[in-house]
């Protein structure tokens, strides 16, 4: 609602009902907006900093002054409502710029102000589409239904370009579709952790699993990609024939019948906590009762009164348990390793139906309220992970700001545990803040004071057929075993066999742990190949990675459109600007917290390598991916269409060796 015209007249009651329960320092950016009048950017009504990953809804400001706002705001909408244009349609420039340090209560650098004004509607931002060339002759195959593989399937039909989505499951939503244990959800706000062009009036503010489910099918219903999708198929394999500059892909489908598909181009969406990793303890097999893995929780499963076993101390884990405690007759965690945790003031809030209100009728509203969010969430902390070199400390933090947050979140931690030392020992960590994915607290610390939780840091070291034995030679018996061990995050495009040009595959070329990819994005060797949330793209800093997805299909688009448009058949990314953009990755990484040796985390491969992690702010990768240049490419022109080639659409062979159109 950027136009400055109000669709139909606003209820004062209902208004005012409203702005009663909204966040105040976006309610100061609204009124400011509207009717342009400076003095709601003085220092009076200047918003504190937020808390931690607090949204700092009242403002830090008094009562009285956050009540002048509120009134400020009703009487402005009105106004707005009776026909009177908004004073500050689109800000722009030192005026954003100096919006944005006012509401978010801090000063924020002027380069983001490019990239919160594409955030917020003020520039408009279209998804790229081919403005020559013929779209519908070009084909592409998608192997993923989920949020990644989604926006690509929107994207690509908007701009005409015929293709399919190959699905291993029965229904989109990919990892949501799939993770279904208690306590399943997002540690991203909801309003971030959304497409940035299709809102939802969501119920909390960190939503569960079945409403991200719900809201992933609506996606998929609105924007009618199912009838791109074919369910219950699994990529197995797929082979760049250079010949034809064509991609031959090998599917399994439900019957378990291969059959390969032929197209232009293929955009892998399978994500990275896709295929789970289970330890290979002894003994594995052997457990007489329930045993599995996190991400595949069995149907029906009733934990009621049973002694259970939760081997993981991470974010599943950390949904998991204080969802199942007290349900259980006894929780007994295994903790490798302590996570630093941060307190969330509305973690369980629900949004309430006059914040729906706020973001669907006052103009301006649900931009500023997301743009908070993307400060506050995204790369508001990313400078405190810079390793200070004249650091005295050496295992506790990294730098004076890194050891504040050290001494805020150990102070929340302590008077969380209060009055339980042995808790506290187990709990705090002894590696720097942000060392591993900063965790909210849902209860994970009122969940171990619990009488019937015993929180174990010796490893698990056997399986037997009634219980586990630790690293101390202890046995303890059990009813059911979770095994929240995280997933294969170092093994990219796992256990598909991809092969390219030079007749290489993918794991020949990366080894099975050392993916490497052009803004993680494309490889040298592997034309026409694109990988969304590939190598070194995943969020250690915090942040929704819809965001991270949203840059990457709008460069994928970029280089397709493209190819459309001049007719190419192939692009290829430079061996040389791969190996410089991940020379500049591995670099800066060395100057991060994520390479520390106080620690492990899933980011880094069995040599100490950082695989899966960005280490650039959101905003630089933002930039880096906003259009493509073809400078960084090989290209080919492309070659005249063979016969069942591909060309004029996604080919699928059957088994019977019959050519038939995809969908």
């Amino acid at each position: 609602m950027t136009d400055g015209i109000a669709p139909h007249p606003v209820d004062p009651g209902r208004l005012r009902a409203a702005v009663a329960h909204g966040n105040v320092p976006t309610l100061l950016a609204v009124v400011h907006q509207l009717t342009g009048d400076p003095r709601w950017l003085t220092e009076r009504y200047r918003p504190t900093r937020s808390r931690g990953m607090d949204d700092n809804r009242t403002g830090g400001l008094p009562e009285e002054v956050q009540e002048e706002i509120r009134r400020g705001v009703v009487d402005a909408v009105l106004a707005w409502s009776a026909g009177r244009p908004a004073a500050i349609d689109r800000p722009a420039g030192d005026r954003l710029s100096g919006l944005i340090d006012v509401v978010m209560g801090e000063p924020v650098p002027p380069e983001f102000a490019p990239m919160l004004s594409e955030v917020m509607g003020f520039t408009a931002a279209p998804a790229r589409v081919p403005v020559s060339g013929d779209a519908g002759r070009f084909s592409v195959v998608v192997v993923g239904a989920g949020v990644a593989g989604m926006l690509a399937s929107a994207r690509l039909s908007e701009a005409g370009v015929g293709h399919v989505v190959l699905e291993k499951n029965s229904e989109v939503g990919g990892g949501w579709y799939e993770n279904t244990y208690p306590g399943a959800g997002v540690d991203t706000p909801s309003y971030l952790y959304s497409y940035s062009f299709f809102p939802r009036n969501w119920s909390t503010h960190f939503g569960k699993r079945d409403e991200v489910q719900a809201y992933l099918e609506d996606f998929a219903d609105a924007f009618g990609l199912r009838s791109n999708v074919r369910f219950g198929t699994e990529v197995t394999a797929a082979r760049w024939d250079g010949d034809t500059q064509r991609w031959q892909v090998t599917a399994v489908g439900p019957d378990g019948v291969p059959y390969t598909l032929t197209a232009n181009a293929v955009i892998s969406a399978v994500g990275v906590l896709n295929r789970p990793r289970i330890p290979p303890l002894p003994g594995l097999d052997s457990f007489s009762g329930p045993l599995f893995h996190s991400a595949r929780w069995p149907t029906g499963l009733d934990l009621t009164g049973k002694r259970v076993a939760l081997v993981g101390a991470g974010a599943s884990a950390m949904q998991i348990g204080p969802a199942i405690a007290g349900r259980v007759a006894s929780l007994t965690v295994f903790q490798r390793s302590p996570q630093w945790i941060a307190p969330n003031d509305v973690y369980f809030s629900p949004v309430g139906e006059d914040v729906h209100w706020l973001m669907e009728h006052v103009p301006y509203y649900a931009a500023w309220y997301r743009a908070r969010l993307s400060w506050i969430f995204n790369d508001k902390v990313h400078p405190t992970l810079q390793v200070d070199p004249d650091w005295g400390e050496e295992r506790a933090s990294i730098n004076a700001a890194n050891h504040g947050h050290r001494r805020f979140y150990t102070r929340y931690l302590t008077e969380q545990l209060a009055g339980r030392p042995d808790l506290v020992d187990k709990s705090l960590p002894d590696y720097p803040p942000f060392g591993k994915r900063m965790l909210l607290d849902n209860g994970w610390y009122a969940m171990l004071r619990r009488d019937d939780v015993d929180l174990v840091t010796e490893a698990v070291t056997e399986v037997t057929e009634t219980g586990l034995v630790d690293s101390a030679g202890r046995h303890r018996e059990f009813d059911v075993v979770i095994m929240a061990t995280g997933f294969h995050t170092d093994r990219y495009l796992h256990p598909m066999e991809i092969t390219g040009r030079s007749g290489r595959t993918t794991r020949e070329v990366w080894g099975e742990h050392d993916a490497t990819a052009y803004l993680g994005i494309t490889v040298p060797d592997f034309p026409n190949l694109f990988v969304l949330t590939g190598p070194n793209t995943a969020l250690g800093h915090g942040g929704s990675f819809i965001t991270i997805l949203e840059c990457q299909v709008r460069y994928v688009m970029d280089v397709l459109s493209t190819m459309v448009e001049q007719d190419l058949g192939a692009v290829e990314v430079r061996q040389e600007v791969h190996d410089a953009y991940n020379r500049a990755v591995d670099e800066a990484h060395g100057r991060m917290v994520w390479t520390h040796p106080g620690m492990t985390n899933w980011y880094r491969n069995a040599d100490g390598r950082v695989v899966a992690v960005l280490p650039w702010r959101i905003v630089e990768y933002w930039r880096m991916t906003h259009e493509a240049d073809l400078f960084d490419y090989r290209t080919e022109p492309a070659v005249a269409a063979a016969a069942g080639s591909g060309r004029t659409g996604t080919v699928l062979t059957t088994a019977s060796g019959d050519n038939v159109q995809a969908p």
